[in-house]
């Protein structure tokens, strides 16, 4: 890392803690017991729900579209905010103060990784929508190669933003720089990366209201007999879907994001570590949410996470006969040495 040669770096997380005045304890108290038994089934449930969206776009071609492809990185990021979010329960609360310098700034830019990649990819499902409705198309005619490279991009985005503060951009050489809730962050830094992201929220909604002005007024204008009311139905109901996401992502990101900000601006009266774990439980809950969207909107999605979920249920069903018991096939399919009962009522189905 840039920052070795300075005299803080060998010490433990501790050493800034208490340089900023941020409780710390190696012993567990009753908060710890919860964070870290609720945080772990949510997390999980954060990845496996994910990894149902996901598989449900790969296998559903009714998904493969540029729209979906968006909405399946979004669920990617959402599944590697579970992951960061479950690696910050196994070195948080008393396991934060044997943390070295370098495992603090891994724990940061994981977070920091999935926030960028939920805000850049929104960002691009809004341009992408912002294209495709103004024409009044359902979907894109992007390719498939750019809908590959724009979701490359997204990540390398991500990777160098969550890269920042271990290249340097931290308080580690400038103690006094050093802010509240991130000990190792400089408040110049906070400031940043929170304004980047609230500004890229504003973004995000003058551009679906935009967008959503122009969908009424244009289906307004246009006669029943002249466009098909159902693709119409399709777009505006589309455009619900991403707006409840988007509305979702503010809402659950935009306090944390303040935080953030008040530290970096040094406010003193703003009582910022008070409320700094409420906001990154509602962080937290943001990629929850995600997937009951999908599935609250998207009657083809729900049809898919039953398809996805019964699979080993079918699989299993295909070599059983009706009274359950399990039917094995001969290949020459001239001597037959089952042993089971047959029924007439019920024939034989592999």
């Amino acid at each position: 890392m840039l920052f070795q040669n300075c005299q803080a770096y060998g010490e433990q997380v501790q050493y800034f803690y208490n340089k900023t005045g941020k409780p710390i304890s190696s012993n567990w108290r009753t908060h710890d017991f919860v964070v870290v038994g609720l945080g772990i089934p949510i997390c999980l449930f954060i990845i496996l729900a994910n990894m149902l969206v996901i598989a449900a776009i790969i296998i559903n071609r009714h998904f493969h579209f540029p729209i979906y492809y968006l909405l399946g990185n979004m669920a990617a990021a959402d599944l590697f905010a579970g992951i960061s979010y479950l690696y910050l329960v196994f070195h948080t609360g008393p396991w934060t103060i044997s943390l070295t310098v370098n495992e603090w700034f891994v724990r940061g830019a994981l977070i920091n990784m999935s926030l960028t990649a939920s805000v850049v990819n929104l960002l691009a499902v809004a341009v992408e929508r912002h294209k495709t409705i103004f024409t009044m198309q359902l979907h894109s005619t992007m390719t498939k190669h750019r809908v590959v490279m724009l979701i490359v991009t997204i990540w390398l985005v991500a990777i160098v933003m969550g890269l920042v503060p271990v290249m340097g951009w931290n308080c580690v050489c400038d103690l006094s720089t050093c802010c509240t809730v991130a000990p190792l962050y400089s408040r110049s830094f906070l400031i940043f990366w929170a304004l980047l992201n609230l500004l890229a929220f504003f973004i995000m909604v003058a551009v679906y209201t935009h967008i959503f002005i122009y969908v009424r007024r244009r289906s307004q204008q246009m006669s029943p007999h002249i466009d098909q009311p159902s693709n119409n139905q399709t777009v505006i109901s589309l455009m619900k879907t991403m707006s409840m996401i988007l509305g979702a992502f503010v809402i659950c990101w935009t306090p944390g994001l303040v935080i953030l900000l008040l530290d970096g601006l040094s406010c003193a009266s703003c009582q910022v570590l008070k409320y700094e774990k409420y906001c990154l439980v509602l962080a937290e809950c943001n990629s929850l949410v995600n997937p009951i969207i999908y599935s609250f909107r998207d009657k083809d999605m729900r049809t898919t996470y039953k398809h996805v979920l019964c699979f080993p249920w079918r699989r299993m069903r295909q070599h059983e006969g009706p009274s359950g018991i399990r039917f094995e096939s001969e290949k020459n399919g001239n001597n037959s040495t089952n042993l089971e009962p047959f029924s007439e009522q019920s024939p034989l189905s592999l």
